[in-house]
């Protein structure tokens, strides 16, 4: 991979849907104040798989949720196709998240009294345009999962249930926060694969938050943070499939 990753040149002809300048994050922990992002400044394009890299501590969270809509920063801004989310009413915000966001955590979430179809369908009710929820199912490769519960699926299957949950409402983004985090390598690369036949198929812009190097090989840039600075952007010029990671 390092090889194959080139320093990024600012000047891109791409489409910049998320301009992030100058944010940061001060939580307050008693008398202490913890700094979780100093000063960040970063653009994130339409239609690109950005993997966000950097050890537990070094932002990668609260950048995300930040973008997300599920926090505010302390200090800077974050536009989302020309609209500033930092000066958005909550209700803005949820309205936000409810038409243009897709979260896929560590976690799966999912209700474990419903079926595979039932966790996906509870979205496409809220969306303003949504994908038939066996057509989001098909996508993550679990159409003949469809019908079963929760406990019924291994735990890379019920990733992928949240996984098409998240797409079942069309999102132009979605946001990744350690999707493989609780999976072995060879159920990781399954989840993976989903993730990336989402973002070439459908054209979704997908940001991926990981502490694993090897996954940085299937992004087309890597964003390196380090005690809440962004340390180096990198392009991937020789991406990966997922089927080709090894870790």
């Amino acid at each position: 991979m390092k090889e194959s990753l080139l320093k990024e040149n600012t000047a891109t002809a791409k489409t910049a849907i998320f301009e992030v300048r100058g944010l940061t994050k001060v939580y307050g922990m008693g008398e202490v104040e913890v700094h979780a992002l100093r000063g960040v400044d970063m653009d994130l394009y339409e239609g690109e798989l950005v993997v966000l890299l950097g050890p537990s501590g070094s932002g990668k969270s609260t950048l995300l949720n930040i973008i997300g809509g599920l926090d505010g920063p302390s200090s800077g801004t974050v536009t989302y196709m020309s609209k500033n989310l930092t000066l958005a009413t909550d209700r803005e915000l949820t309205e936000y998240r409810r038409r243009h966001v897709g979260f896929v955590f560590q976690f799966y979430n999912l209700i474990p009294s419903l079926t595979a179809k039932e966790n996906v369908s509870i979205v496409t009710e809220i969306a303003e345009n949504p994908m038939d929820p066996a057509d989001a199912l098909a996508i993550v490769g679990l159409s003949e999962r469809k019908d079963h519960f929760p406990a019924q699926l291994s735990g890379g299957e019920q990733q992928r249930v949240a996984i098409a949950r998240a797409i079942a409402k069309n999102p132009s983004v979605l946001l990744c926060d350690e999707p493989t985090g609780a999976l072995d390598s060879e159920t990781g690369i399954v989840v993976l694969e989903a993730l990336d036949r989402v973002n070439r198929e459908l054209g979704t812009t997908t940001a991926l938050i990981t502490h694993n190097m090897d996954i940085a090989s299937m992004a087309d840039r890597v964003i390196h943070l380090k005690a809440g600075h962004i340390s180096e952007v990198l392009i991937n010029s020789e991406k990966l499939s997922p089927g080709e990671l090894v870790w």
